[in-house]
């Protein structure tokens, strides 16, 4: 069975998490990737420790598999002239430097385009390619910040970044998306073209309806703690054991949580009637579920709320949740063998395809494993990759 990017080649000169993600996907789904990383070194997420497995980075592990690891000094006359080599034969080309690095190596889409007409630049930044900031260094931290993200997060007056490394991992599947549709504009073109993907174009994206809000009140919005600006119940609340949620989006779930708990004093109110009502009564109804709820376990109340459909269930930790039941059946994890790290496992391919799924082949390679085997393939013979090495080209 073909995948549905066999033959496509892709060369990855990136690091850390999002242009490595987009690598790693297109890799999943059958594309051939060299990831090229700075001899010694390597991608700098290999030094991101803890956690580590068996002496390897576990931010380095989960987005790698899939590739083949080769060492170059982009810096040397040599190693663009190897990059160049292994861009007459890619597709793709992906990179995420500072804005400026790119023609210093001379490895510009300019530069790589006059090389070969058909390639997909890649271009991943913090800010954009364009625009007076477009210099800056971008980090996930950072443009969680300077988004707006951690001013929606967390408690009035308190900011909090998300957990994972939610601009980085959002931005390299969207990558992922405008590669696969630069592709299919080349099936009818023929054409290859620049694909700029920024962190902070991402996240704008992510704010959603918080950013329409903005220009339809002039009003930027307030963090809402465990809460929600458009829709109650929708919040963490205590149970007498542990924390859970209740997702009540709208009017109908009301009805059913009510009639599942027996709450029709709340159900009959006029004030909670409505989730516009709800909404605008939620510093009287709130404080009257937080009692109510945390006189009940989380195993009554959400036995009750599932019967009748609700959303509703606690809080679970990393290992609950990628352990769970559900989880396992749906394969959210892979494993990968690996030369070095027993039993790996690494969060899998997330879309489910019943013809083409996407596939493990290799796991995340050692820092330069398939170097000389890149270069045999490229010509160069026994003796020019010693000398390659004695200069520090490899």
């Amino acid at each position: 069975m073909s995948l549905p990017l066999e033959g496509i080649k892709v060369l990855e000169v990136a690091k850390t998490l999002a242009g490595p993600l987009s690598g790693q996907m297109l890799g999943d789904l059958g594309a051939e990737v060299i990831k090229v990383e700075q001899p010694i070194i390597g991608d700098e997420s290999r030094h991101f420790k803890p956690p580590e497995w068996d002496g390897e980075s576990c931010f380095y592990l989960s987005s790698n598999r899939n590739k083949r690891s080769v060492t170059l000094n982009l810096k040397s006359d040599e190693g663009r002239k190897i990059v160049y080599d292994l861009v007459r034969k890619s597709d793709v080309f992906i990179e995420n430097f500072r804005t400026g690095t790119q023609e210093r190596l001379g490895i510009d889409y300019e530069t790589l385009k006059a090389i070969n007409p058909q390639l997909i630049y890649l271009s991943i930044s913090g800010f954009g390619r364009t625009g007076p900031e477009k210099y800056r260094a971008g980090y996930d931290l950072l443009l969680q910040a300077y988004t707006g993200i951690m001013s929606t997060t967390g408690e009035q007056g308190v900011p909090y970044k998300v957990g994972p490394s939610v601009v980085d991992v959002s931005t390299g599947i969207l990558g992922t998306v405008g590669v696969l549709a630069a592709l299919l504009a080349r099936g009818i073109t023929g054409k290859g073209q620049f694909v700029d993907c920024s962190l902070l174009d991402g996240q704008v994206m992510m704010l959603n309806h918080l950013a329409t809000g903005y220009f339809a009140t002039g009003k930027s919005p307030e963090p809402m703690g465990q809460g929600h600006h458009s829709i109650v119940p929708y919040q963490v609340f205590k149970a007498s054991d542990k924390n859970i949620i209740l997702a009540v989006a709208n009017d109908s779930l009301w009805e059913k949580t009510c009639q599942a708990l027996e709450w029709n004093d709340l159900l009959e109110n006029s004030e909670y009637k409505t989730n516009g009502a709800r909404v605008c009564n939620r510093q009287k109804l709130i404080p009257i579920l937080s009692e109510r709820i945390g006189k009940m376990t989380s195993a009554e109340i959400c036995g009750k709320l599932d019967k009748v459909g609700v959303p509703c269930g606690p809080i679970n930790s990393v290992g609950e949740a990628i352990t769970s039941p559900q989880a396992v059946a749906r394969e959210v994890m892979v494993q990968v063998d690996h030369p070095i790290v027993q039993g790996l496992k690494t969060p899998a391919f997330p879309i489910k395809f019943s013809e083409t799924p996407a596939t493990t082949r290799l796991h995340p390679p050692l820092l330069g494993e398939h170097t000389e085997e890149v270069l045999l393939n490229l010509g160069f013979n026994s003796g020019d990759i010693c000398r390659l090495r004695e200069d520090g080209v490899i």
